[in-house]
């Protein structure tokens, strides 16, 4: 693809993520996607076959961009394995503020409603999930391996931990405040330095 196509592709999918990230996937129609992207119908079959391969696409795009940044805060900064992992969870704490933030709520909002209408989507969403978790395990074997981590299962403890912020978003989100967060930040403390 050159870069004008590039370009119109990845702003098909900016504005579809807005709009997704503040509607859901369901309720954001083909017809408003293009309205407020300002893209023609053909534009948009030329890039995606149907709204629903636009919706892996951009789950897809998403993890993309987040794994990297991910990666970059968990196994290429300085620090011990937990001081980076704590700050990783922190961050997602005081960026989030008990609402939808846009490095992590597209998992929180479109993981109950696409799981049951689209398995091409659901598959984009769990193997991004499995990606997280392993990112976390690397660096929670980094943390045991410098001794700033108790010793562990290092794949079951990125499972729980990655558990227990999904669910504290999604109550966050419920009760817009930051409780469940503050919450799963002393039990993820807790669960590393046992």
């Amino acid at each position: 693809m050159n870069t004008k196509t590039n370009e119109t592709r990845q702003h098909i999918l900016d504005v579809g993520y807005e709009l997704i990230l503040s509607k859901g996937f369901t309720a954001v129609g083909l017809s408003e996607l293009l309205k407020t992207a300002e893209v023609p119908k053909g534009s948009f079959y030329h890039y995606f076959k149907s709204k629903e391969h636009f919706g892996e696409v951009l789950i897809a795009s998403y993890f993309e961009g987040y794994l990297a940044r991910l990666d970059t805060l968990l196994n290429e900064a300085e620090g011990t394995g937990y001081e980076r992992l704590m700050g990783y969870f922190r961050r997602w704490l005081e960026v989030d503020a008990g609402r939808c933030n846009a490095h992590k709520c597209l998992v929180v909002k479109l993981g109950a409603e696409v799981s049951d209408l689209s398995e091409p989507m659901r598959d984009a969403l769990h193997q991004g999930a499995i990606q997280i978790t392993a990112t976390i395990a690397r660096c929670i074997d980094a943390g045991i391996e410098d001794g700033s981590i108790t010793e562990q299962d290092s794949t079951t403890t990125a499972n729980v931990v990655y558990q227990q912020w999904l669910g504290a978003s999604l109550l966050s989100k419920l009760s817009q405040n930051t409780q469940q967060l503050e919450f799963a930040l002393a039990a993820t403390q807790s669960l590393l330095k046992r």
